[in-house]
């Protein structure tokens, strides 16, 4: 894909937010000036949490400019281009391309999210994006707790041309993770990305899960999972900031990517999720296609957000 129809795909998947945004920020109508005062940044921070960026970041960007405009003359344009750049400097911390760079190999990358959040298919998007790279990609059905689950992640394994370690339904993740370890040392394998069951009901069996996957890793390799690598729902809002807390607790997260910002999501909330976790934000999925999974770039997203891009 282009640059140029990424831009046009972001502009698309965060459109509810930018346009909820710049609905809710004050505005000049007489095409002048307004004076940044206490009310206009009241009116800002209401607008900034209405478009899900969250309580936190709002009184964060509010504020940044606060200190640096308070009582000037600011145009609506020169406001919404500071908003920008405040958002973009919560977001610029946290963006980090998932990198393969585990020796000896493979990388091992364990990938959460509840069931319904797009987990499946992200997982064979990452793999066409190692792929562009040159990576070797091994897929592992650790999800085994329903038999739908495997047999989506082997069609995604045949359409992009990986390999898949696979059991039966009801058999045993941690025993499948051993075989695709196995598999994947024998064959010189770079990056090995394993699907996991994602029952957030039953959050103690989920726990015992993980933890059993995590001990059979460690005998293989004691520096596995390389990544821990939460797969998160936009469309969620702040439900996700919720999902987070679980996932940080039962399997210890230690990437985000976001997907189904296809225009209808609350997408603001990557920004909430930014300013009160601090997660690395691996990459954005604004749509249903292979390459419409991006690793994330912070300066563009905030200012499709702000609405100056």
């Amino acid at each position: 894909m282009s640059e140029t129809s990424w831009r046009e795909r972001l502009f698309g998947g965060f459109a509810k937010t930018s346009e909820r945004l710049s609905a809710n920020l004050p505005t000049n109508t007489g095409g002048g000036t307004a004076k940044l005062d206490d009310a206009t940044l009241d009116e800002v921070e209401d607008a900034l949490i209405l478009s899900d960026l969250g309580p936190s970041a709002a009184a964060r960007i509010r504020a940044r400019l606060a200190d640096k405009r308070f009582g000037l003359e600011i145009t609506t344009r020169e406001l919404k281009e500071a908003v920008a750049e405040e958002i973009a400097a919560i977001l610029r911390p946290v963006a980090k391309p998932l990198e393969i760079t585990a020796f000896p190999r493979p990388q091992v990358i364990l990938v959460i999210g509840v069931n319904g959040s797009g987990k499946t298919t992200t997982i064979a998007k990452l793999a066409h994006l190692f792929m562009e790279d040159d990576y070797g990609v091994l897929l592992a059905a650790g999800d085994t707790f329903r038999a739908a689950a495997i047999g989506q992640l082997a069609t995604w394994a045949g359409r992009i041309g990986v390999d898949i370690v696979r059991g039966p339904e009801g058999g045993d993740p941690a025993a499948i993770v051993f075989d695709a370890v196995k598999q994947a040392t024998d064959t010189g394998i770079d990056a090995l990305i394993v699907d996991t069951a994602g029952r957030l009901q039953n959050k103690s069996e989920l726990m015992e899960e993980l933890a059993k996957i995590r001990r059979v890793l460690g005998r293989l390799n004691p520096e596995a999972p390389h990544d821990v690598v939460l797969v998160l729902d936009a469309t969620n809002g702040q439900n996700a900031l919720a999902q987070i807390d679980v996932f940080k607790e039962v399997a210890g997260v230690t990437g985000l990517i976001m997907t189904k910002l296809d225009g209808t999501a609350r997408g603001g909330v990557l920004v909430a999720a930014a300013e009160q976790y601090g997660l690395p934000i691996h990459a954005i999925g604004v749509g249903e296609k292979m390459e419409d999974l991006r690793p994330f770039d912070p300066d563009l997203v905030a200012r499709v957000i702000a609405g100056v891009a």
